[in-house]
């Protein structure tokens, strides 16, 4: 019964072109224009590393100062300082950890045709690797051993190595950044993070970092981070009155595997800061905090509150062409009511006409679904093009698709439930008489 009325469903559509035309591209559109920021939203906000981010943890020491919080809310520094991050990974307490910072280098290449170019980077620890799992296409990570030895190696993303060398192993081959030589140990191969969610104070969808070195090389060549950088006091003179001080600038992330080893970890995080309070730090009230990953993305608001604006303009787009479709349902089913009253005299009760004007409606809706698949596709691409930065959250992937067609099915259904409704009531006695 059904197929015969999905063929009613789809004759009656051709029957009216025009009107079939005006309420598909009604559809399609608010269905465009909704999936288009619901699936940027979408996205922005989708756990990047699904498998663990309850065992990564963001680190949140409240060093600042006594006179005023860091936040308005209460909350600690985004960012810990060099000394409390030495302190923390030297304590190792943790399964796996990685104190990191951002940093800005000029790249010379080998041949002199090619003039030097800045890179983006990261000075970390080598447990970054194994804590945020980015794919090898040539060689690995340094290991523990060679941070310990303050080696002087990289590891280079796939866009720099592809600029540098062709996109060929070049493991083992030398690279100058700044006034210094570094040596190549691994090159990863694509990674593409829908946000850089391990350093989201500098950006959640800035630029993916092309190389990465150790932290005790960055230290020991005196290298500034090229992030944001927070004081509540100066810093004083030189490099070692820097590192003392009390200023911000470095993300520091652990691995903790059970709630078990969570729970020491606090625990070790707030004897610490009892410590550091004896030496006279750490003035404010006890306030460390561990989240995990997701906890970090919507402290941090990796969605922006405009785009969350936005996906309702857009909803309410939707929903004033699910009004106009309304109308346009209303005046075609209006119009077969001498058809209506026949079918009923031949003995079709209200539910059969109720069934079949719905599943109209749904073809309706399937029609509507499919074009406005190809205007979602248009709009993601637009906005690609507006917003550099979200070329990695605005795509449409399988789970989206199967959303918009099915969004717009249930859009139509509910559409046509009045019409169709004011169509069951049709009196087959007034229509034979006509």
């Amino acid at each position: 019964m059904f197929n015969y009325y999905l063929q009613l469903g789809l004759r009656s559509l051709r029957r009216n072109p025009v009107l079939t035309a005006l309420m598909v591209l009604g559809i399609a559109l608010g269905i465009a224009a909704s999936m288009t920021t619901l699936t940027v939203m979408h996205l922005m906000g989708s756990d990047p590393i699904p498998w663990k981010s309850d065992k990564l943890h963001y680190v949140q020491l409240d060093n600042w100062s006594a006179d005023e919080p860091f936040d308005e809310d209460g909350s600690p520094p985004d960012q810990v300082t060099y000394r409390d991050a030495t302190a923390l990974m030297e304590a190792g307490k943790a399964d796996r950890q990685a104190a990191m910072f951002k940093l800005s280098l000029a790249v010379q290449p080998e041949n002199p045709e090619v003039k030097p170019f800045q890179s983006l980077g990261r000075v970390t620890w080598s447990d970054f690797f194994a804590m945020f799992e980015p794919p090898f296409a040539f060689g690995g990570p340094w290991d523990r051993g060679q941070d310990a030895e303050h080696a002087r190696v990289v590891v280079l993303g796939r866009e720099l190595n592809e600029r540098l060398f062709g996109g060929q192993n070049s493991v083992g081959r030398t690279v100058r950044m700044g006034a210094n030589d570094y040596t190549v140990v691994g090159v990863l191969g694509e990674w593409t993070l829908r946000s850089k969610y391990y350093d989201l104070t500098n950006g959640a969808f800035n630029e993916p970092d092309q190389f990465f070195i150790p932290m005790t090389t960055g230290i020991d060549l005196k290298q500034r981070a090229s992030g944001n950088n927070q004081c509540f006091r100066s810093p004083g003179d030189g490099w070692d009155s820097y590192l003392a001080s009390d200023c911000v600038w470095l993300q520091m992330w652990v691995q903790l595997d059970t709630p078990a080893r969570l729970a020491e970890y606090k625990d070790f995080l707030d004897s610490y800061v009892n410590e550091q309070k004896k030496l006279g730090r750490f003035e404010r009230p006890l306030n460390n905090r561990l989240p995990n990953v997701t906890e970090w993305m919507a402290n941090q608001r990796v969605v922006p509150r405009d785009v969350e604006v936005q996906t309702g303009l857009a909803f309410a787009f939707l929903l004033v062409c699910l009004v106009n479709t309304i109308g346009l349902l209303l005046a075609k089913f209006t119009r077969k009511s001498g058809e209506i009253g026949l079918r009923r005299a031949l003995g079709a009760s209200r539910r059969d006409v109720f069934t079949q004007f719905l599943v109209e409606s749904g073809v309706v809706g399937l029609s509507g679904g499919i074009v406005g698949l190809g205007l979602t596709g248009l709009g993601l691409i637009a906005v690609r093009a507006l917003y550099p930065n979200y070329r990695t959250v605005a795509q449409l992937d399988w789970t989206m698709i199967a959303v918009t067609v099915v969004l717009a099915i249930i859009s139509a259904v509910l559409a046509g439930l009045y019409p169709t409704w004011r169509a069951c009531r049709v009196q087959p006695a007034t229509q034979l008489k006509m």
